[in-house]
C-alpha cells in the first residue's frame, strides 16, 4: 500500500500538492491565475492575506488643505445657536448657570474676594483652551475662573470645562456638574468645542493629582500628565491661555487621607479637611474665606506649530513643560507677595 494520501481524484497528495502549498493546475499551465477561464472560481491561494493591513501614504500638504477646506465646509451643518433655547446640545443649561449664579457670586465677590488680572488675554471670539493650577479636595477654582469671565470680561462667554470621567459616578454631581457645562475630556469632545464651535474651555492638567494633594504640597505642581492638552490645542488650532489662580489651595486643604474610609466608601478618596468629614456633605459648601488671586497670562500661539506636532511626543513633552514652568513662576511671584492668606 502506498504510504502517500491520495486526493477526491485519486491522485496522491505530495509536498507539490495545492492543499500544502504547491502551484494549483492553472498556474503551472500559465504561471498565473489571471489565465482562469471567465466565470470559473480562482484556486486558492494560501499564501495570500485578505486580511493584510494596507498602510496608506502620508498625505501631501495639497491633501491636507483640502481636508482642512472639507471640514470648515462641514462646520456650516452643525446646529446653530437658539436664542429661546436654555439647554445646548453639551447639556449646558443657561438656566440653572443663572439659578446658581447669585451663589457662585456670594462666593466670588464677598467670600473669596476674587481679584483679577489679565482678564483681556481671554479671545473675545474664537476657541480657547485655558490651562489652569488645580487644587482643593472639592476645588472652587473652575466655578470661580468661569464667574471671573462672567463678571470681569467685556465680551462675557460661556465657559466649559473639561472634566475627567469619575463625575459620572456620582449621580448628583455629574448632573449639577454637567449642566454647568462640564463635558467629558475626550479628543473628539474638544475638537468639536474648540475647533468646530469656536468655545472656551478649561482644563486642570495635573488631574486628580492636582486636588488630593497635602497641604504641605500646596502650589507645588504636579505633573501635567502626557501633555493631552497641548496636542488637543494643536489639532483645533486655538491658543492655550495658562492661568495662575492662589488662594485655592487654602480653601479647602487637606490634612491627611483615610485609605480604608476610601476603599469602604468609594470615593476616589476621602480627604481629612477642616470641615470633612466633620460636617458630612454639607462640608461641600464650607470653604475657607482665602484671598483668591487669578492670573490670566499671555495666549500662546499653537498655530505655529505644524500639524504633525501632535504626533511627536518629545515635543509635545516639551511645550507642556514649558507652560507647566511658566504657571509655577507666577504661582511663586504671586505667593511671595502675597502678604495674608485670608487679606491677600
Amino acid at each position: 500500500m502506498s504510504s502517500r494520501h491520495q486526493g477526491l481524484g485519486g491522485k496522491p497528495l505530495g509536498s507539490d500538492s495545492p492543499l500544502f502549498g504547491g502551484e494549483s493546475e492553472p498556474e503551472k499551465a500559465n504561471g498565473s491565475t489571471d489565465a482562469v477561464p471567465p466565470g470559473a472560481v480562482p484556486p486558492w491561494d494560501p499564501r495570500s492575506d485578505p486580511y493584510a493591513a494596507e498602510v496608506d501614504p502620508e498625505p501631501s500638504p495639497q491633501e491636507l488643505a483640502a481636508a482642512e477646506a472639507q471640514l470648515e465646509s462641514l462646520r456650516d451643518l452643525l446646529p446653530a445657536a437658539e436664542d429661546g433655547r436654555s439647554l445646548d446640545d453639551w447639556g449646558r443649561s443657561e438656566a440653572v448657570v443663572s439659578l446658581i449664579d447669585p451663589l457662585l457670586n456670594f462666593y466670588y465677590r464677598y467670600w473669596f474676594r476674587v481679584e483679577t488680572e489679565g482678564i483681556e488675554n481671554i479671545p473675545t471670539n474664537g476657541g480657547a483652551l485655558l490651562v489652569s493650577n488645580h487644587s482643593g479636595a472639592l476645588p472652587p477654582d473652575g466655578p470661580m475662573i468661569m464667574q471671573a469671565i462672567r463678571n470681569e470680561h467685556p465680551s462675557p462667554r460661556a465657559l466649559y470645562m473639561l472634566g475627567e470621567h469619575w463625575f459620572k459616578g456620582y449621580p448628583g454631581v455629574a448632573m449639577i456638574a454637567n449642566k454647568m457645562g462640564l463635558v467629558p475630556a475626550h479628543r473628539d469632545n474638544a475638537q468639536r468645542l474648540l475647533h468646530d464651535e469656536g468655545r472656551l474651555a478649561v482644563v486642570f492638567p495635573e488631574g486628580q493629582k492636582g486636588t488630593r494633594k497635602l497641604y504641605w504640597q500646596r502650589y507645588r505642581l504636579r505633573r501635567f500628565g502626557r501633555g493631552g492638552f497641548v496636542r488637543t490645542a494643536i489639532r483645533a488650532r486655538v491658543p492655550i491661555v495658562p492661568i495662575a489662580l492662589v488662594g485655592g489651595e487654602e480653601a479647602m486643604p487637606i490634612f491627611a487621607h483615610l485609605r480604608l474610609l476610601q476603599k469602604l466608601s468609594g470615593l476616589i478618596y476621602f480627604p481629612v479637611t477642616p470641615t470633612f468629614p466633620l460636617f458630612g456633605l454639607a462640608a461641600g459648601m464650607l470653604y475657607m474665606p482665602a484671598k483668591f488671586r487669578i492670573r490670566f497670562l499671555e495666549p500662546i500661539d499653537m498655530s505655529q506649530y505644524p500639524p504633525e506636532t501632535a504626533s511627536d511626543p518629545a515635543a509635545i513633552q516639551e511645550i507642556s513643560e514649558k507652560i507647566r514652568a511658566g504657571i509655577q513662576i507666577q504661582l511663586d511671584q504671586m505667593i511671595s507677595r502675597r502678604k495674608s492668606v485670608w487679606m491677600g
